[in-house]
């Protein structure tokens, strides 16, 4: 069973969880081309695996689904227009974590979690990489931690910004270990890791697939990924888990949303449709590619998995007594 799925299992699984019976709207949805909202701008993973599974709905589905990706305020525009978008099951929405940290991070956010939209499903999971400038002098995750106690409060790690997944997991490994790691937020992967590579921070908190290719040049060192067991992709580190902190579990995963308003039997179609295509062995491939692995949770499972996450990172937000500019 995936990893994410296990956490929230439900013993009565897809539709008897909610009790519902598939009346008219699913008979003749869909009658026209379907919205798919991406808050990200074309080229991430978000965006790749918004338009793998737009490509995947529309031939199952038999309409178009049209990609709109909406950028900017850490996805937070792309959330509130599909928050705000009719009940009809015409406005779908993929999104990270973010959607879940936001609320605990910021003084206001245009959208509520609870009763503006609802998960369908979770598409994917994702660790993280833990890895290290090639000059720091530690080949483990346990000699970093003595490294970081040796000189207190002079290792930095990169994210890709604030409250994003690998800012919040730097924190999360700082609360851990009790020593002090500064954060040092860029706009975006790239250019902290460019700045990881020349020596400017530490370390990071990475995507795999960002990582991944300096890694294996010998540009930068893995220590360990962040899920609950080891990365296919990576195969050799130890996770953060096995270093010897159990319960260290971060992952990159991306769930499908619509308006809270849309009809019971569409939502579940969608849960249906898109649980088939995750189970294809070529889905499953082009999800390695980002350093991904395909989940398909049922809607009980999905709806646990967000309040879980929701609530862990909210506690990691306040014990960090992370502020936003």
């Amino acid at each position: 069973m995936n990893p994410i799925a296990s956490k929230v299992f439900c013993p009565a699984l897809g539709l008897l969880c909610f009790g519902i019976a598939l009346p008219a709207h699913s008979q003749t949805y869909p009658i026209k081309s379907v919205r798919l909202i991406v808050p990200y701008a074309p080229g991430g993973i978000v965006d790749y695996v918004g338009r793998l599974m737009g490509q995947r709905l529309s031939d199952t589905l038999g309409q178009n689904v049209v990609i709109d990706n909406r950028s900017g305020a850490g996805g937070i525009i792309g959330i509130e227009t599909a928050s705000k978008a009719s009940g009809d099951g015409y406005t779908l929405l993929i999104m990270d974590p973010a959607i879940v940290i936001n609320p605990s991070l910021l003084a206001k956010v245009p959208y509520d979690i609870d009763k503006d939209l609802v998960p369908v499903t979770i598409l994917s999971s994702s660790p993280l990489v833990l890895v290290i400038n090639t000059k720091v002098p530690a080949n483990s995750v346990q000699e970093l931690i003595n490294l970081a106690k040796s000189q207190p409060g002079k290792l930095s790690f990169a994210s890709a910004g604030v409250g994003t997944t690998p800012h919040m997991a730097g924190e999360m490994f700082k609360a851990m270990i009790r020593q002090n790691i500064t954060h040092v937020p860029y706009k975006g992967m790239g250019p902290a890791i460019t700045d990881l590579i020349a020596g400017q921070v530490q370390m990071t908190f990475g995507s795999i697939t960002a990582a991944l290719p300096f890694i294996k040049d010998g540009r930068l060192r893995g220590l360990a990924t962040t899920g609950d067991r080891r990365a296919a992709a990576l195969s050799n580190l130890p996770t953060i888990a096995e270093s010897g902190f159990p319960g260290f579990d971060v992952n990159l995963w991306l769930a499908l949303f619509v308006p809270s308003a849309t009809p019971e039997d569409i939502v579940s179609r969608l849960n249906s449709e898109l649980r088939k295509a995750l189970q294809n062995p070529e889905i499953k491939l082009s999800f390695e590619k980002v350093g991904a692995e395909p989940v398909g949770s049922t809607r009980r499972e999905a709806a646990v998995f967000i309040k879980t996450e929701f609530k862990k990172w909210a506690e990691v937000v306040r014990n960090a007594n992370i502020k936003t500019d």
